[in-house]
């Protein structure tokens, strides 16, 4: 690979997830406090996450395979997602946000595959290359928190009293508008399918990998991927309000060290998996899920702020124990002929499924716990993912039988 083409992937990759992690972290604490919105209206407009990730295999099936270059339709679709992004800077009230928010998900969820092609097109050994591009991404994520607290500080108390944080939608809106354009520069990547091939329903959705259900292990494996998502909802939709009704300065810098763990965890992790093999693997992660949020609920900014950064950090271990190792497992099961169904059902059934059951929870769960006199009762709101995530280690620890699944870099 040319290192010009490094260049402009590594850029593209970076950009992708700056864009998420521009807004993404921070709008729980914008909705509650310049919209007003409700725990449910909160959970609605994060919901919008799994609506994208359920629309997204049609967009990239149906259009993106068959008929336009991928660098193309990621282009158009990210200066499509500035415009709406520009859009939501702009809105005072939830139910002109939320159209917004929905038609923004449904743009960018399908350029997570597209970005993920055009990176592939262009490796001779993917299983080496990628992660050295891929790993930019995480860093447009971290970035983005340290500009957002350090460089406008438009997390503080005072940048939220003031309603700064519509800033961060406008700061997205650029970075969407400049990888739009910037996309149609990246390396040609034609339809991997040909117009004139029938693609059915079914292939779009990786139902063809249903079959592997019928294995007790996987069955078991594929109820407790999309159960943990319910906690998982719990953090993303939760964690910046919690820190920043808390008290917290910079919540968003400090939210970021989830992500510099992810790093650091991801390379732990064949070691781990090689040493005590799938199961206790993810069961550590499994147990990591409610750790969290017992750090969360019994911790706070001051004192005990260390149980909370502890939570935060935690996030690499939540993450890549259980959905990395998740992928491995699925790779492992699948076999060639359904590996990208499986892969693709399990994105469904986590992110789409998961997380939208999860997202309505813990709405719901968050307007059970509002206090009259203003806040939450955050103990009582951690504690539920905490206990759910206990239950679902359980039933994974009794009901999954252990297996020996090789490690494949």
């Amino acid at each position: 690979m040319k290192s010009i083409t490094y260049i402009k992937l590594s850029f593209m990759m970076f950009l992708e997830f700056f864009i998420w992690g521009g807004w993404f972290v921070t709008m729980g604490t914008f909705l509650g406090n310049n919209l007003t919105a409700t725990g449910a209206e909160t959970g609605m407009a994060y919901a919008t996450q799994s609506w994208g990730a359920i629309i997204a295999p049609f967009v990239i099936g149906l259009i993106a395979d068959r008929f336009f270059n991928a660098e193309r339709i990621l282009g158009i679709l990210h200066l499509i997602g500035a415009f709406l992004m520009y859009k939501m800077s702009q809105t005072t009230e939830f139910n002109v946000f939320y159209p917004y928010v929905l038609g923004y998900m449904i743009a960018y969820m399908p350029t997570l595959a597209l970005v993920n092609s055009v990176s592939f097109n262009q490796l001779k050994d993917p299983t080496k290359q990628f992660p050295l591009i891929r790993v930019w991404g995480t860093v447009g994520w971290i970035v983005a928190g340290m500009i957002i607290s350090f460089a406008f500080a438009w997390d503080s108390m005072d940048g939220i009293d003031e309603g700064m944080l519509s800033n961060t939608f406008l700061m997205t809106a650029i970075a969407s508008g400049v990888l739009g354009v910037f996309s149609f520069m990246l390396p040609k990547t034609p339809p991997s399918v040909s117009k004139d091939k029938k693609v059915s329903i079914s292939d779009i959705l990786g139902l063809d990998a249903l079959k592997l259900l019928k294995d007790r292990n996987f069955m078991v494996f594929f109820i407790s991927s999309v159960l943990i998502c319910i906690p998982l909802a719990f953090y993303y939709q939760n964690l910046s309000p919690f820190l920043t009704e808390s008290g917290l300065e910079n919540s968003t810098a400090w939210a970021s060290a989830g992500q510099i763990s992810e790093v650091l965890f991801m390379l732990l992790l064949p070691f781990f998996f090689r040493k005590f093999g799938f199961k206790k693997t993810i069961l550590l992660g499994m147990f990591a899920w409610g750790l969290r949020y017992v750090l969360f609920a019994y911790g706070n900014t001051g004192e005990l702020f260390f149980m909370v950064f502890m939570g935060i950090v935690l996030h690499g271990i939540c993450y890549d124990f259980f959905f990395v190792s998740g992928q491995i497992y699925t790779d492992s099961k699948a076999g060639e002929k359904v590996k990208s169904a499986a892969q693709g059902l399990i994105t469904l059934a986590t992110y789409g499924l998961g997380m939208l059951v999860g997202f309505y929870v813990a709405g719901k769960i968050t307007d059970a716990n509002i206090l009259t006199e203003g806040g939450h009762a955050w103990n009582s709101i951690w504690t539920f993912p905490a206990i759910f995530a206990g239950a679902v280690l359980v039933i994974f620890a009794l009901l999954f039988k252990n297996e020996k699944i090789e490690y494949t870099e």
